[in-house]
Order: C-alpha cells, then structure tokens, then sequence
C-alpha cells in the first residue's frame, strides 16, 4: 500500500462507499492520508498535507461530492477540507463562535448530512457540502461522546443524529427536546440505510422512525382507514356488529382501498410474526368489499414477509428490514445464504418464491458442488457420486466449474470423475489441458466435434510430446491425425512428408513430390522431385498416375529444349498450349512430333491445330492441312473457325465437302441461302426449311423463300 503506509504504519482507517465501489482511507503516524475508492482496484492516492499538523486530529470523515470523495478533519476549532489537489478551511454555515472545539463527527449513510459535535456539548447538523445548515442542539454534555450516528429513512423528512455515551444514548433532531435512553450495558452503533442498531452482548436492538403508515394505525385514537379496518377485522373475529360499522364508516368516505394499502405496507415494517399475520387479515378482510382490487400487492407481501421471517430465525441471524430487503435484491440475499452455507434455506427460498432454474437453484447447487469438493474426509468417488446424485442433469449447471475447483484444491482425480458428467465435450478440453491430461483432452475434443479444439489440443501435444510419441497418438486417432494432416499441407509440408513415410502411404507422397516439384524454380529439381513422384506411385501400383508423371517429365524437358532452341517461354505450358504455341509460330514440324509422342487424340489434334492455324491467318496451310487426308473431326469446323474469323471466303471451300447431315447449317454460316435451300429440299426436311426461312428476308432473298414454301406445301400434301 506504499512504502510512506510501511515505513509510518496506519493510525487509523475508515471504509465508505461510492458509485466505484467499497473504499478505505488511511490515517499514518506522519499525520498523513491517503486513500483509494475503489479496493479491488487498489491505487492509493496521497491526499495533501495539513499545514502545522504535529498530532492527529481530534476527528475525521470522509465525504463524497460530485463523483468526488473528499477527507474533512478536525483540528481544535478548525475545519480543514483535503482534496486530490489542495488543502483549505472550512467554516460550517451558521456555527456559533463559542461553540468550542470539535470533538466527534459522523457523516450519514447517504453521505448527504454531517453532524459535528464540540466540547461544550453544542451539536451541528447541516448538509455535507457545508453550504446549508439544517439545525443544532446544545446537549450540555461536555464529555467526548463514544459514537455519533446519523438516524434516517430513505424519502424521510425526519433526520435525527444519535449520540452515545458511556450508558447513555441521546437522539436529537429538527425539535428542541432530545430523546434520552439509558443503556444497561456498553454499546455498539451501527448505521444504516432506515436506522441504527445498538449491539451489546446480550441484546441486539433497532432504532428508526416509525413509518407513517404504522403511526396511523397504532397511534392512539387514530381514525385512519388502516386503523379502522383492523378494528372491523377484530369485531368481525368476535362477531360482533362493530365490525359492519367500522366498515361502512370506511366504505362511506371511499377510503377501502387506502385501508387496505395501509395494512399490507404496515405489515411489512412488522417484525412480530403476530402482528404481521393481525394486520394482512385485516388487509384480506377489507379487499373482500372492494371490486377488482389487484391482488399483487398483497401476494408479494405475504411472500416477502416470509421470507424476512425465515432470515430473522436465530439459527440464521439476517435481521434485515423490510426497507434493507428491498434495496438488497432476492438475488444478493441468496448470494449471502451461500456464503453462509446455508443452502438448503437458500433453495427453499427459490423454490417458494418459483425463482428460474438458472437464477435460483441451479446457481446455489452449483456453489453447494463446489464446496462439497473441498471435503477432504471423503474418497473422490464418494464425493462425485454424492454431487452427481443432487446435481444431475439440472439446467444451468456446469460440472467443469465444478471440476476446476476440485482441481484448484489439488483433487485432480475427482476432477477428472466430474468431468465425466459434463456434456458438452468443449467445457471439458480447457480444464483437462490444464490439468496436463493432454491426450483425454484430444479424445474430448474430438467428441466434441469442434475442428478448432482438436486443432488447439493436436499442436499443444506436438510442443509437450517428442516427435515419434506425438505421431503415434495421431495414429490412435484418426479424426486428429487426418485434421494434422490437413494443418501440415497449410503450414508444414515437410512434417507431412513424415506422416506418409510412417504410413507407408506411397500414394500420397507421390502427390507431395508433385505439389514439392512446382516450388522448384530450377528444372532439374523440378524433373527431380517429379521423379521421387513416379517412383512412388509405381510403389502405390497407380499406372495412370505413374503414366501422367512420366509424360511430365518427358514434356519438361521437351519444353527446356524448345525454349533453349527458339528463345520463346514454354516451361510450365500444358501440352495443348505448347502445341498451340508451336503452331501459332509456324514450327509444324515440331508439333507433329509432339502430336505422335504424346499420342494426342486425332480430333483433338485436328481441333487444335487448325484453331491455331485460323488465330494465325495462315489460311493456305489450313487448306492443305484439310487435304492432307480425310478430316476425323469432319469440315464444318473448318466452316465455323472460318467465319468465326470473318472469313467466309475461306469457309465456302469447306461447305460443299461437309457431310449432307450438316450442309444446311454450313451454307446458312458462309450466307449461301440457295445452296441450303435446295439442301433441305433434297432432304425433304421441314425443319431445316424452317430454319432456312428464319434467315430469309423479304428484300434480298425473295425468291429463295418462295422456292422453299412451295416445297413445304408439296411435302405437307402427302
């Protein structure tokens, strides 16, 4: 906390509470503070110096304003006023000069009030900016007072400070009287949210302002509906006919519902069972006369209040208020019956109060679990059955939690035991890694069905495993060698070269060699590694694959040499694109040898080469080419390629020689509609007379069109 803290040591210290959290403040022996607001994010703040300060202050409190928390101390009769950057005095507002020197001060819950107290018993009361006074009172009690405290109700008017003495307590406020008890023995006060409870060590009791709705019922003589309607309920219960009168006295004014409102609120700021129960039947008695009345007032008290009534027992001790169990939350109350261990209450409290599974009893079960597993006077198995047996399939639980405390607490075995009872395989892996269980983890993740946490797992065991050992727990796994696998042909190509020497898996290291051959900027490594390639598929006795490989080597070094011999880039063509370079080039020589090396399909060849000769415009070498013998892919290629080149020149030599089948659409194509009219006339083909017309116009072709009806009409006449 600072060496200033170490080496001075602390005098004194103060908790309070802001918007950041739970804060101390700390009073050396160099008459210095510090503070931090905020504990669980512990920076000390040195507060500045006091001018003249040789011993400790007479009194201290911190304040907060404005987001701000702020130190007020007391030195004789001066105030001083310490914030984060400069210390200044203060004079309270309409402080009597002959006050004396201050002796006590206390700040209230809310940190709004401060009272201050003097040695000659004179008391202020004021706002704790210090910019408004809001009363005083002169005690004529000279001595130091053992304790001062605030006495408020949130939403109160009412403010009252209560002094302690030796065995004497004294409660002043806005009046000029005082309230003055005497005390059997020495006592505590604590402040809080509605009151102040004066602890000793044989009684524990609570001091607060009556609430208003408990002073119209049980003040003497009170004519208030709530009071009238416990009376009506009470003469009702003796049947007597009081009761019908007291009634219609409440009936008459149109105040029932107030009534009502006013014993269920009342009810609520009882601690005596009796009267509790005395003014809810009252409240169930009148909201029987009023139509529609909501019920939910009602319902929720008589449910809080049993609550409240269970945490009051002796056996549990949670004296809480009404007003203290509103403000604290359900959920903040159970979160202290489970620090208390008391989770059987807990559990009874959810159940009755039909709070969710997650919310209420899951949750409690769950801290039950985790504090079963720290008993070290039961075996593993015990325990994990005994939690299994409460816990089961309840939703909201996680046994891995469970397990983690378990192991947090050195018991790994039994972690590991409650690990087998949670479902998800992937709440499993994290704690099992950590654990060191590291191949139960892989088995884990594997069940789990998520690829990114095998993959987690499989490279954690590759960094903790030697290399043989880390290869023969893949190969007990085959979802995780198999995903390795596919990390390897990513990220490590040569650890996957190992995999498939240990698999004696000839195939796939023939792929590899084949993949490793196109990172090879150097022919001969590449020819080389595709080498290595063949070798292993005629290991693995795939001759198709063997066969592809051998023609690769062969065309790469082919390739080298054309290169080498017509200076032009041909490493890494395909065998089509060489030929097609070849051709384009005019090395038809060259292409033919490759045709009959490589024995390309004769269509195919006829394809490529005379798709390269028309790219070319090398016309008079297609025309031989077609002559040179019978054309395996026939001639309306040639036509096609022709007029794709926009040479219907060049594609009328071709029409005629094209098989009778295709002439309509080859005379269509060089734009020689007579010829492939009388074609599909010869064919007496109706369709390929309709095309024909298709591609007829009225101006130019008139007579083609009228030679082609007269056709259509012969052929339909029979």
């Amino acid at each position: 906390m600072g060496n200033e803290v170490l080496q001075n040591h602390v005098l004194e210290a103060k908790v309070f509470h802001t918007e950041y959290g739970t804060g101390v403040a700390i009073l050396t022996g160099a008459h210095r503070f510090s503070l931090t607001t905020n504990i669980d994010d512990l920076k000390l703040r040195r507060m500045p110096e006091v001018p003249g300060l040789q011993k400790p202050p007479s009194c201290w409190a911190v304040l907060s304003q404005d987001r701000v928390t702020i130190i007020l101390l007391a030195v004789g009769q001066d105030l001083y006023l310490l914030d984060n950057t400069s210390c200044s005095v203060v004079t309270p507002p309409g402080m009597s000069p002959s006050a004396g020197a201050y002796l006590q001060m206390a700040v209230s819950f809310n940190y709004r009030c401060l009272a201050l107290f003097t040695d000659t018993g004179y008391i202020w009361m004021g706002l704790a900016t210090l910019k408004e006074k809001l009363c005083e009172f002169n005690s004529s009690i000279r001595s130091p007072p053992k304790q001062m405290v605030w006495c408020m109700r949130p939403q109160s008017r009412q403010r009252a400070v209560v002094v302690a003495w030796d065995r004497q307590l004294m409660v002043v406020g806005n009046s000029t009287e005082c309230i003055q008890f005497v005390l059997d023995e020495d006592s505590y006060l604590v402040p809080e949210l509605d009151g102040v409870r004066i602890l000793s060590r044989t009684s524990h009791e609570f001091l607060h302002e009556i609430p208003e709705a408990s002073q119209e019922i049980f003040k003497i003589a009170s004519m208030a509906p709530g009071a009238l309607l416990l009376e009506a309920q009470k003469e009702y219960e003796k049947e007597s006919q009081k009761a019908d009168e007291y009634l219609r006295e409440i009936k008459d004014q149109k105040l029932l519902p107030e009534a009502v409102s006013q014993c269920i609120e009342a009810a609520g700021y009882e601690h005596e069972p009796d009267t509790q129960k005395s003014l809810l039947r009252a409240a169930s008695f009148g909201k029987c006369f009023i139509d529609k009345f909501p019920a939910e007032s009602f319902v929720h008290m008589c449910q809080d209040l049993r609550v409240l009534n269970a945490i009051r027992d002796y056996q549990i001790g949670i004296p809480l208020t009404f007003t203290q169990y509103k403000r604290l939350t359900i959920e903040v109350l159970l979160d202290r019956l489970v620090l208390r261990r008391l989770y059987p209450l807990a559990i009874r409290i959810c159940e009755y109060l039909r709070l969710s599974e997650i919310q209420g009893v899951s949750r409690i079960l769950a801290h039950w679990a985790c504090y079963k597993v720290q008993q070290k006077d039961k075996s593993d198995e015990e325990v994990a059955h005994a939690i299994n047996q409460k816990l089961g399939d309840t939703p909201g639980i996680s046994y891995s939690e469970i397990a983690a405390r378990a192991y947090d607490c050195g018991r790994t075995e039994l972690a590991i035991k409650l690990l087998e009872y949670e479902p998800r395989s992937g709440e499993q892996v994290p704690l099992l890694l950590k654990m060191k269980r590291s191949k139960l983890a892989l088995s884990k993740a594997i069940e789990s069905g998520d690829t990114d946490l095998v993959y987690t797992v499989v490279l954690l065991l590759k960094n903790e495993l030697n290399r043989g050992t880390f290869f023969m727990t893949l190969q007990n796994q085959p979802v995780a060698l198999s995903l390795y696998r596919q990390f390897c042909k990513h990220q490590e190509r040569e650890t996957l070269k190992d995999l498939y020497n240990q698999d004696d898996n000839h195939q796939e290291l023939g792929n590899f060699h084949v993949h490793s051959s196109y990172s090879e900027k150097r022919i001969e490594g590449r020819v080389g590694a595709l080498q290595n390639a063949l070798d292993e598929y005629y290991k693995a006795k795939n001759e198709f694959a063997a066969k592809a490989t051998e023609d690769q080597i062969k065309l790469l070094r082919l390739q080298r040499h054309l290169q080498e011999d017509f200076d032009k880039p041909y490493l890494d063509l395909s065998l089509h694109d060489t030929v097609s370079n070849l051709i384009l080039d005019g090395h038809h020589k060259r292409a033919e040898q490759l045709y009959r090396e490589f024995k390309i399909p004769d269509k195919r060849y006829w394809w490529l080469k005379i798709s390269a000769l028309a790219n070319r415009g090398d016309w008079e070498e297609m025309e031989k080419f077609s002559k040179s013998k019978k054309s395996p892919i026939g001639y309306l290629p040639f036509v096609e390629i022709s007029v794709k080149h926009h040479n219907r020149y060049e594609a009328k030599k071709y029409a005629p020689r094209v098989t009778p089948e295709q002439r309509v659409k080859a005379f269509v194509l060089v734009g020689d509609l007579d010829q492939a009219a009388d074609a599909a006339i010869e064919h007496k083909n109706e369709t390929e007379m309709n095309f024909v017309l298709s591609k007829c116009t009225a101006s130019t072709d008139a007579a083609v069109a009228e030679k082609l009806n007269r056709a259509r009409a012969q052929l339909l006449k029979k």
